[in-house]
């Protein structure tokens, strides 16, 4: 027994001097030391001896033991010591290197755009109103007064919803216009920026789901001359001081009598270039004064109050601010292309 005993002992001293790794030196900890390692097994053979060696074969089991013990920590601190070693020789910082440069990301044109509209707006007294995209068919068309006959829900259909109820993706952000009057009482003076959606296909001047920004005031004696007053604020503060506008007769269902207001061309400053075809001016918006019959449907006296209305697609304001000729660019995010703005 007590050969045996020497022998693990030489056989472990031995194999942990040769171990290279924390791994290696676990394995052998348990190899030796475990419930099933060699020591282990002799210590339980310990019954067997007689009551004289049994004290005798112990504490050299226990001698053993703590030679062994003794051995694992000694290597295990070498181990961690030449493992940091490695570390840091193999991860130093040289702080005299230059440090590396974090290209920074800026607004896309699109946003610098609709910001700016918005400070215009606000400047002027105005609040920004959001709604929902999925929009209940009402709202959209109706209560716009575009019946179910319509021609302009044709002009105008999109992605309807399946399931309880007429829903939509809206085609545009009047309903907001619809719901604000409902909600709250006059005067009323908002915007309403965001994401619509038409069945169009994808091409320079189209996209299924693009952007628009669409205002209305309601109160007692508003004219058409307050909205060409508020519209060619606007266009001078967006497009510059030197901006002129013109209006042009147009028909929408939800505004009587209607207009299209065009601006001189940023471009040229109304002479004529390719931006503006040579005409010197840019369509900018659609407008006019809101229908009586949307005014009673939203639950507003016509005879009591009246107001204005005015919607603009915020692709085609960038393109024209920036001179951008596909709308395709906007979408794509080539930072070669946004880059620039």
């Amino acid at each position: 027994m007590k050969k045996k005993l020497l022998e693990v002992k030489e056989k472990a001293l031995k194999s942990l001097s040769e171990v290279n790794d924390l791994k290696q030196l676990d394995d052998a900890r348990i190899r030796i030391l475990g419930k099933k390692g060699e020591l282990t097994g002799l210590m339980k053979g310990m019954g067997k001896l007689s009551k004289e060696e049994r004290p005798v074969i112990g504490q050299l089991a226990n001698e053993v033991r703590s030679a062994i013990e003794t051995e694992l920590e000694k290597a295990r601190k070498n181990l961690e010591e030449r493992a940091l070693s490695h570390r840091l020789n193999n991860e130093k910082i040289d702080v005299t290197m230059p440090g590396r440069v974090q290209k920074m990301g800026h607004r896309h044109p699109m946003s610098i755009v609709i910001d700016d509209i918005k400070n215009i707006f606000i400047g002027m007294g105005y609040e920004i109103a959001e709604g929902p995209e999925v929009e209940d068919a009402y709202y959209n068309f109706t209560a716009l007064n575009i019946p179910e006959d319509h021609t302009a829900r044709d002009e105008q259909d999109t992605f309807y919803v399946e399931g309880e109820g007429n829903f939509l993706l809206r085609t545009q952000t009047s309903p907001m216009q619809v719901r604000v009057m409902e909600s709250r009482k006059p005067p009323i003076r908002i915007i309403a920026p965001g994401r619509v959606y038409r069945s169009d296909e994808v091409d320079a001047t189209h996209s299924p789901i693009f952007h628009q920004l669409e205002g209305l005031v309601i109160d007692k004696g508003i004219t058409m001359g307050d909205l060409k007053g508020a519209l060619e604020v606007f266009a001078k503060e967006l497009l510059g001081s030197d901006t002129k506008v013109r209006f042009r007769p147009h028909h929408f269902p939800f505004t009587e009598p209607s207009a299209e207001m065009d601006a001189t061309c940023f471009g040229c400053g109304g002479k004529g270039c390719r931006i503006c075809k040579d005409s010197g001016w840019i369509e900018l918006l659609g407008c006019g004064m809101v229908h009586p019959k949307v005014l009673e449907m939203s639950g507003i006296d016509p005879s009591v109050y009246s107001g204005f209305a005015f919607g603009m697609g915020l692709e085609r304001v960038t393109m024209q601010k920036y001179g951008i000729n596909d709308l395709r660019l906007l979408f794509e995010n080539d930072v070669r292309f946004l880059k620039q703005f």
